[in-house]
């Protein structure tokens, strides 16, 4: 019945949203192209929600509270992938909500999704985070396809409740995404790939991957012209998914190494042309970081919402331990955390739905609630004391799943590398260094 609701709800939402997006969009691009100065933009700073975005961010909320946090601890403990949760979110509407209309989805704006990964990711990030690999999946194309590509392989997310995956990361490539030794090579019209992936996301479950893979064997060739981006199909001759790894936390996620041994992939599969791989996969992270800051931003609002209600129960000294000041600094701190990492990834949404530039924004949204969502969760179990470190209780969980924040989409290590250099570009043009 719920889920019935939910999805007429979303049906009727849709025409209005989809039309609120194709008017953001159509005022980046014209901005994008030069059509006068801020014509179109919205001018000045507000942070009330429009009726739409309220209706869909309570659409979301109701969704988590009755169809993600009930299940949440089952599917941590069993490692089990919540098939039956991701249906019903793809039924009610919930996810691929980045698709642009043409291709059936929903063409909202990457701060609209921002919005509701968060709320999805308060009930479990583990969850959440198989719902967003969508996104990153198929982001790659989204920057980078063409009509084809884009009819062939976003329709089908619309269609079904299919998953994909973004296959970057290697067992000695990570954060260094120039040394990834995924080989390929052209054969005719053709192109055959071999190596390995690890890490990746969804990796078992997923019907397609995005793959960047080395195309010129040249050491010195740089990386911006050295690898290739593909879409190969998950059930190609050769892709090969190992076993679903057990992780710290965010359990219900699949992740896996993945191989590709003789990996034929037609020449339409290719995304641009040759030797733009590197462009394509690191592009696709100014769209999708944002959404990861979000999801770090929902787990560290649950942290904070369940050690205030344990902390106005819990008594210690003949008060409950929120009139302790030690108490009630740690909240006010995460409080504090919370409200200025939303800040950020709303501001890097923003920029991206409005055709600015966010390199900066999208990495400091990301390292920054990143931090924050592991400090909030080490500070909730703290305040349960003795409890917080007990499976029982909800905190050791958030604990768990929040380290992963500050390692993929790439680490806060990394983001931090690209704030300073993103932030002394700016430097030099401001004080004319």
């Amino acid at each position: 019945m719920l889920t019935r609701q939910l999805t007429n709800l979303a049906k009727q939402n849709f025409r209005s949203l989809a039309t609120t997006a194709t008017k953001r969009q159509s005022a980046a691009e014209l901005k994008s192209e030069g059509g006068g100065s801020d014509e179109g933009l919205p001018l000045g700073i507000n942070f009330n929600l429009t009726e739409d975005q309220q209706e869909y961010l309570d659409l979301a909320e109701q969704f988590t509270k009755n169809e993600i946090i009930p299940v949440a601890a089952h599917y941590d403990k069993t490692g089990e992938y919540p098939w039956p949760v991701l249906n019903k979110a793809h039924e009610t509407g919930l996810m691929n909500l980045h698709i642009p209309q043409e291709y059936g989805g929903m063409g909202l704006g990457t701060l609209d999704g921002c919005m509701i990964t968060e709320k999805l990711a308060y009930g479990c990030t583990g969850i959440s985070t198989a719902i967003e690999a969508n996104g990153l999946g198929s982001m790659p194309i989204m920057i980078a396809g063409n009509h084809e590509q884009k009819k062939k392989y976003l329709t089908r997310l619309i269609e079904e409740p299919l998953m994909c995956a973004y296959g970057v990361t290697e067992p000695g490539a990570g954060s260094d995404v120039s040394g990834v030794k995924t080989k390929c090579e052209k054969k005719g019209h053709d192109w055959v790939i071999n190596g390995q992936k690890m890490w990746i996301t969804n990796g078992g479950v997923a019907n397609f991957y995005f793959v960047l893979a080395r195309s010129n064997p040249d050491p010195k060739c740089p990386a911006s012209k050295a690898f290739t981006g593909f879409i190969v199909d998950a059930d190609t001759p050769g892709v090969t998914p190992g076993r679903k790894e057990i992780n710290m936390g965010q359990r219900a996620s699949d992740t896996r190494g993945i191989t590709f041994e003789d990996v034929v992939v037609p020449k339409e599969n290719v995304l641009i042309g040759e030797g733009a791989g590197f462009k394509v996969a690191m592009g696709a992270f100014d769209k999708t970081r944002p959404p990861v800051a979000a999801g770090a931003c929902g787990i560290a609002q649950r942290a904070l919402d369940e050690a205030t209600k344990y902390a106005t129960e819990r008594k210690a000294f003949g008060v409950p331990i929120v009139n302790h000041q030690a108490v009630a600094f740690m909240l006010a701190d995460m409080a504090i955390g919370v409200e200025a990492a939303r800040l950020c990834y709303q501001k890097a949404g923003w920029q991206a739905d409005n055709g600015i530039r966010n390199t900066l924004m999208a990495s400091i949204s990301k390292c920054f609630a990143g931090d924050i969502a592991n400090k909030s969760a080490s500070d909730a179990v703290q305040i349960f004391g003795g409890n917080g470190f007990n499976t029982d209780y909800p905190v050791e969980k958030l604990m768990r799943d929040a380290k992963i924040y500050q390692i993929y989409e790439g680490t806060a290590q990394i983001q931090r590398i690209i704030i300073s250099r993103e932030w002394l570009g700016l430097a030099k043009q401001k004080f004319g260094l």
